[in-house]
């Protein structure tokens, strides 16, 4: 008798594979779901052999456009960046893959959902939240039993899992829409270099054009509506192919190319490598439109809300009240975010060239040094005079401590 329906997260490959024939060894029925959030994948050969393996069912989803849209449009809106440097490729997309396999859950009356995602870096279980989830590298009997890849290697012979032929690259990689990411393997040890050949998304920036790409990027509500090649003409207009080409562009320059160690929520280090192309050409450009429009107080305030929003995404909590909460007062700052971002990507940068709003809080005349306009430079001496009252205070202290030394 079975135990119950599980719709279980799968990619195709060896993990996967083996955890849809272990839990139909455990009683289970499978549903394998597979998301297409814009990775390279044989989507039809992952289906034949989900279908082989004995899936009940196969459910392959198109997410690319609620991705950028639901996911990748309030991270450029935040400027998310965790611990600084990373953009979140992965962590954002585990929330919109979390979404649509909770959805089918519901549709197709499954109890369970699954994944293989490890308990070293499961995001996806906290963005699953209300389903009862099965996650085998946190159940002692799959996780004593599959102690490496070997052990998966020879349980996929035996039940005859196809393995892949080619030889598995010496680290691990995720791939989507967003970015790139590569761990674990020789990229283990922090100081060893990457290999020259890691690289899939971005050339390297020694090797790409010696002409830049001049785009102009229109902003709305802080959110990309437009991005044109200046040089070309060329422009692109929905949220989909707005992302693709800048990844495009930022790939052929090799933008967004990041090689750090960062904190998990768990509390160990990890070394992880990045590329991030198109991301880091929206997060220029979008950092300059709203510091042009954006009063200075709410822009202080809005840069603590972004910080809280990338640990919450990094750490799994995007459907939690906070997050929610976050991304309202993230929105809410953005209403008058807008305008157009000309910028160059050149050899692994990107320049910005110049801005314009008609949401502008610049005041050409107010900042001139040749006109005086509405400013009173008498006003200056009183308002240093009001400043300098703590530091006098500070110093006369600091006077009187050094006397008694």
């Amino acid at each position: 008798m079975s135990k119950g329906t599980v719709i279980l997260a799968y990619s195709g490959g060896l993990d996967t594979s083996c955890i849809l024939v272990w839990l139909k060894e455990q009683g289970y029925d499978v549903i394998a779901f597979l998301a297409n959030i814009g990775q390279d994948e044989d989507f039809e050969a992952a289906r034949i052999k989900a279908e082989k393996l004995g899936a009940k069912k196969v459910f392959i989803e198109d997410l690319r456009s609620e991705f950028v849209e639901d996911f990748i449009w309030p991270s450029v809106q935040a400027n998310a960046v965790y611990e600084d440097r990373y953009l979140l490729g992965t962590a954002i997309a585990r929330p919109c893959i979390a979404r649509s396999q909770v959805e089918i859950a519901r549709r197709e009356g499954a109890q369970f959902v699954s994944h293989g995602a490890t308990g070293k870096a499961d995001s996806l279980t906290l963005s699953v939240g209300a389903v009862q989830i099965i996650a085998p590298w946190r159940i002692p009997d799959f996780y004593n039993r599959f102690r490496g890849r070997t052990d998966l290697m020879e349980y996929a012979q035996k039940h005859g899992i196809p393995v892949p032929v080619t030889p598995k690259a010496p680290w691990s990689m995720d791939a989507n829409l967003m970015h790139i990411s590569y761990e674990s393997g020789i990229l283990e040890n922090p100081k060893s270099h990457a290999p020259a050949d890691l690289y899939l998304m971005t050339k390297n920036p020694e090797d790409s054009p010696n002409t830049p790409d001049v785009l102009e990027i229109e902003f709305g509500n802080g959110v990309p509506l437009k991005v044109t090649n200046v040089k070309e003409g060329k422009s692109k207009n929905s949220p989909l192919d707005i992302f693709s080409y800048l990844n495009e562009i930022g790939g052929k320059h090799g933008v967004g190319r990041i090689d750090i160690v960062e904190n998990r929520f768990i509390g160990m280090k990890s070394r992880g490598i990045y590329e991030t192309p198109g991301g880091t050409i929206l997060l220029q450009a979008h950092l300059d439109i709203e510091t042009f429009t954006m009063d200075k107080e709410v822009r202080r305030i809005k840069q603590g809300l972004g910080i809280k929003f990338s640990e919450l995404v990094y750490n799994g909590f995007w459907y939690s009240p906070e997050c929610d909460f976050v991304r309202h007062c993230i929105n809410k700052s953005q209403e008058n975010v807008q305008g157009k971002v000309q910028l160059s990507v050149f050899k692994g940068q990107v320049y910005i060239l110049g801005r314009e709003s008609p949401k502008s809080l610049y005041n050409e005349e107010l900042v001139s040094m040749d006109v005086q306009g509405n400013y009173d430079p008498c006003d200056a001496s009183g308002f240093i005079r009001i400043n300098a009252v703590r530091l006098r205070e500070h110093h006369r202290l600091q006077g009187v401590s050094s006397i008694k030394k």
